[in-house]
């Protein structure tokens, strides 16, 4: 019990260093500049952050919320994501034990942080993210048929995942244009639910699209009653397929079988 402890803690620190570079990531890549050089600076004075400044949440918290050259507000969204990634490694460990299925749902439960920030910051699902995830995807399945002794077959899985989840917003998208001529679902997503049927294959995808749909339907209409733009109004939808593809990677195969229970 004591060493299962000391691996739950040894993962939430180590999501948190994790989490503090995907706020790199988050803040720098749809800018076309390098996650690595330069160093981290003040958004507000351009001073760079000393490294013991630069500790995740326990910088934030001494500091108090300030930078140290300037005193410009620090904001609470980079703890937050340190603290949720720090979960979400805490919580791969639970699921999944010590085992390669850990670092996969790892892995992409930080793909999906990052999509849904960056969508929600900028409206966009970058390709450097989507593609090379899709990539990661299968070599993990490819190293799961290795490690585990599947047959070659269980390939087909990711493969069908990844059609199903490009195809279905390709569909809406084709459709959507032909109605009122214009984009409804972007191709970023389409990409995205690629990524995420790559990952989770096909059930736990639509268990993951339909609370992405669900999701973003009750805030888009609360955005649409507000914005006055109706059916124009843009929605990071990226963010809710985040939050579809986390729920199904922890809980998809429950709520399938509650499903099938159900009916």
């Amino acid at each position: 019990m004591v060493l299962f402890w000391l691996i739950l803690a040894y993962a939430a620190v180590l999501g948190l260093i994790v989490g503090s570079y995907l706020n790199v990531l988050i803040y720098r890549l749809p800018l076309g500049m390098s996650t690595v050089m330069p160093r981290s600076r003040c958004p507000s004075c351009g001073a760079p952050i000393r490294a013991l400044d630069n500790l995740p949440v326990l910088s934030f918290l001494l500091l108090g919320g300030r930078c140290r050259a300037c005193g410009a507000r620090i904001s609470w969204r980079y703890p937050l994501l340190e603290m949720a990634t720090a979960l979400l490694f805490a919580g791969c460990v639970v699921a999944y034990g010590l085992s390669l299925q850990t670092l996969m749902a790892a892995v992409f439960g930080c793909l999906m942080i990052v999509l849904a920030m960056i969508d929600i910051d900028h409206m966009i699902l970058p390709d450097r993210i989507t593609w090379p995830g899709i990539a990661a995807g299968f070599l993990f399945h490819a190293l799961l048929v290795v490690r585990l002794g599947l047959p070659w077959s269980h390939m087909l899985g990711p493969l069908f995942g990844a059609a199903l989840g490009g195809g279905l917003p390709l569909a809406i998208y084709g459709l959507w244009w032909l109605i009122r001529r214009e984009e409804g679902m972007g191709l970023g997503d389409a990409k995205m639910m690629a990524l995420i049927g790559t990952f989770l294959e096909w059930k736990s995808l639509l268990v993951a699209f339909f609370f992405a749909v669900l999701a973003g339907s009750v805030v888009g209409l609360v955005l649409m009653s507000r914005s006055g733009e109706g059916l124009r109004t843009r929605l990071p939808f990226g963010a809710f397929l985040a939050l579809g593809g986390l729920l199904a990677l922890f809980a998809g195969p429950a709520i399938l079988g509650f499903y099938m229970r159900f009916l």
